[in-house]
């Protein structure tokens, strides 16, 4: 047990699924997991261990942003022994290529500021996935006949950005794709020597102004989960 996860000794797997919604993670392990059985509830933050063929997960909710995320990451790595950590969760597209329900699997993360960047100072670190889960993922992907994107993305430390200029040079500099947790999740992944990657679905195009309503939210993102899952043991 720890001061934001109250799950005891061997109730968390190895292996754990991120999304930034509680209820997202309740939604995936009751839809993807054998036997999934509730290990946190701590401040509403929805954890639980279950098996996908066979094989021990965890789906564990991250809250929204790097903070809160890197709370979460740094608790199950230190504390519970997690060796996989992948975060799946939606994402806005920042290229016309990239459609709503894409799929974009992040090599790398850009961000202006991490919680982090105290420890870093002056070094421009580059957040970077794990080559085996990256690999994996894209496997997976072209197995189901998923539309997806492999590429860098930024991952934002506001949500009402108010900086169009900044939106405009990621697009002229070839990110796919904005979110807000996956730069932070990588560090953390180099610093204790673990393996992260981020799948996120395409749920707003930022270029058109599209969006998918809540309810083909959750439609859609299946493909993700299982693209994760079948990445976290290829």
């Amino acid at each position: 047990m720890t001061i934001h996860i109250g799950a005891a000794a061997g109730e968390i797997a190895e292996t754990v699924l991120l999304p930034g919604d509680p209820y997202r993670a309740k939604w995936i392990a009751e839809t993807f997991l054998t036997a999934p059985r509730l290990v946190n509830e701590v401040r509403g933050m929805l954890g639980y261990t279950g098996t996908w063929n066979g094989h021990a997960v965890t789906v564990h909710g991250s809250g929204m942003g790097m903070p809160s995320l890197s709370i979460y990451a740094n608790e199950l790595i230190r504390d519970y022994g997690a060796k996989t950590l992948i975060r799946v969760g939606s994402c806005g597209a920042m290229q016309d290529k990239v459609a709503l329900r894409d799929i974009i699997l992040a090599m790398a993360a850009s961000t202006l500021s991490t919680p982090s960047r105290g420890i870093l100072r002056e070094i421009d670190f580059a957040p970077a996935a794990n080559w085996q889960l990256l690999r994996g993922a894209a496997d997976a992907a072209e197995a189901r006949g998923a539309t997806y994107h492999v590429g860098g993305i930024y991952s934002s430390d506001v949500f009402y950005d108010e900086r169009p200029d900044l939106s405009e040079i990621m697009t002229r500099h070839g990110i796919l794709g904005v979110e807000m947790e996956a730069a932070e999740l990588y560090t953390l992944a180099a610093r204790h020597g673990v393996r992260a990657l981020a799948v996120l679905t395409v749920s707003d195009q930022l270029m058109t102004g599209e969006a998918l309503s809540s309810a083909d939210r959750e439609r859609g993102f299946a493909d993700m989960v299982e693209i994760a899952l079948a990445a976290a043991f290829a």
